[in-house]
């Protein structure tokens, strides 16, 4: 990504700053949690293709996203040719059938009915687009020398947010998927040792007749994913496990 000798650090007057009102900022909160709320995860896609410099800005507003000491431990394989998407798709779909014929074990089967999924997984080849996103365990500068990626996961988890709703503001659904093992991912994009595929996300646009299971509308209020200000449990022999 860089030479190590040109890596110091060198204060920048903030680039771009809000400046909203106390109004104006719980009216954009709202408008963009309502915009949100219309994001679905779809199974049925259209013929409609989909430009690549859509994709391509899509990840690039991904790429923005924080990241441990800015290593940006990341890569995007952006995939539309059909006869790739098929191959995916096959070996996917083989990993599915032992997950759904009992690898998977009962609970996590019974926890997925209200989805209604199986292991056909059409999406994979009839969507425009598939991106398969790859978290860098390590890096190498120009001049060849191996460095460390800090808090991979968590760094790659928050572009593939930023990914998503990217995808969403552009008008485009998505369906993320994560076959496992996804070990052969790394073959078929021409990915190094370095890198492991955390997802593939199906992108397009919905069919005609395309739905969505009523459990997904169901999400937890409020009370249930946040607290303000919050007294410490004391006594709690859980907390201490």
């Amino acid at each position: 990504m860089y030479f190590l000798e040109d890596v110091k650090y060198e204060a920048l007057e903030l680039p771009d700053r809000a400046t909203m009102t106390d109004a104006e900022m719980i009216t954009s909160a709202e408008a963009f949690s309502t915009f949100m709320t219309q994001r679905h995860t779809v199974r049925d896609y259209s013929d409609r293709p989909v430009d690549e410099a859509v994709i391509a800005e899509c990840i690039r507003a991904a790429g923005t996203a924080p990241s441990g000491a800015n290593h940006q431990p990341w890569h995007f394989v952006a995939i539309s040719d059909p006869d790739m998407k098929a191959r995916i798709r096959e070996v996917a779909e083989e990993e599915e059938k032992a997950f759904y014929a009992g690898g998977a074990g009962d609970e996590w089967l019974k926890a997925l009915e209200p989805v209604g999924t199986d292991e056909s997984k059409p999406h994979l080849t009839k969507a425009p687009w598939l991106i398969v996103i790859f978290a860098q365990r390590w890096g190498m500068t120009r001049d060849g020398h191996r460095y460390k990626n800090y808090y991979v996961p968590e760094s790659t988890g928050i572009a593939s947010g930023f990914l998503l709703a990217a995808l969403h503001h552009a008008g485009l659904t998505s369906l993320t998927h994560t076959p496992n093992p996804m070990k052969f991912l790394n073959e078929m994009c021409g990915r190094p040792a370095s890198e492991k595929a955390l997802m593939i996300v199906a992108v397009g646009h919905p069919s005609e007749d395309a739905t969505v299971p009523a459990v997904a509308k169901m999400k937890k209020p409020m009370d249930e994913i946040m607290s303000v200000n919050p007294a410490p449990t004391q006594g709690n022999d859980e907390n201490k496990k």
